[in-house]
């Protein structure tokens, strides 16, 4: 399965971490949001445009307010 994400503002608390909320979708157009506690690059890899594209965040949709309880791992 691929997905492409963005980041929103908005940062839940899941199981007691902090985790922003990513939205985008599925190759098929299936609207996903995930909750991301870290992100990091590998090493070796240029890390300028990767910064200087995570500081870019979108307010989130609205159905991102509340996860139930299932849905997280």
């Amino acid at each position: 399965m691929k997905i492409t994400i963005e980041s929103t503002t908005k940062i839940v608390k899941a199981n007691g971490i902090d985790c922003r909320i990513w939205e985008g979708a599925t190759a098929a157009g299936v609207k996903v949001q995930c909750l991301i506690p870290r992100i990091a690059v590998l090493p070796g890899e240029d890390t300028s445009e990767f910064e200087r594209e995570l500081k870019e965040q979108r307010a989130p949709s609205t159905e991102a307010q509340a996860f139930p309880l299932r849905m997280i791992l």
